[in-house]
């Protein structure tokens, strides 16, 4: 993906993925633009180009754990896609400021477009491991605790914790059950 020296190398194996916005900016806080990211991630399920085992949504980013047979081809594809539905949104509802710091942050080798959403590269790291998983899904379902939002994994609308939970997540997940 992009400039990064990270890469998916064996595709058979889940990934722990993390993409950033450019510059942190929070706009995840946006129920609007969360619902984009939300609506691509049970596109790429049904599509069934993408195996989703857990994601945790914050205001500035995005951590999955998910497996497919072309994982860079598809998140390149995913944020390319949700950068275009993103500013579309901020455009229609004037959200000015958002778009100001967009266009200002954007990286000058990125000739392509007016804005620039993400940053590059989702540093992949490879799991190869039950405990691996585990692990994974654990720091991806803690993170909004650990940031002081929640106090109890399952009240963060934006993550697969209620999926383990036996209770109706937001999208569906595939269970790892190792």
């Amino acid at each position: 993906m992009g400039r990064s020296r990270f890469k998916f190398f064996e595709q058979h194996y889940p990934y722990f993925v993390t993409s950033t916005i450019n510059e942190g900016i929070p706009l995840f806080s946006d129920p609007l633009i969360a619902e984009i990211l939300l609506a691509s991630l049970e596109h790429l399920q049904k599509e069934q180009r993408v195996k989703l085992y857990g994601y945790v949504i914050m205001e500035n980013h995005l951590h999955m754990v998910i497996e497919s047979k072309e994982a860079s081809i598809v998140l390149k594809s995913f944020k390319s896609f949700t950068a275009k539905m993103i500013i579309e949104s901020l455009k229609e509802r004037g959200r000015a400021l958002y778009l100001k710091k967009l266009r200002f942050h954007k990286k000058a080798h990125k000739t392509q477009s007016e804005y620039q959403v993400w940053q590059e590269g989702c540093h992949p790291k490879q799991i190869n491991s039950p405990s691996k998983m585990i692990a994974c899904l654990e720091y991806i379902h803690n993170n909004p605790v650990k940031a002081g939002f929640v106090e109890d994994i399952r009240h963060w609308r934006y993550s697969s914790a209620k999926n383990y939970m036996n209770e109706a997540g937001i999208i569906s997940v595939s269970l790892f059950e190792g």
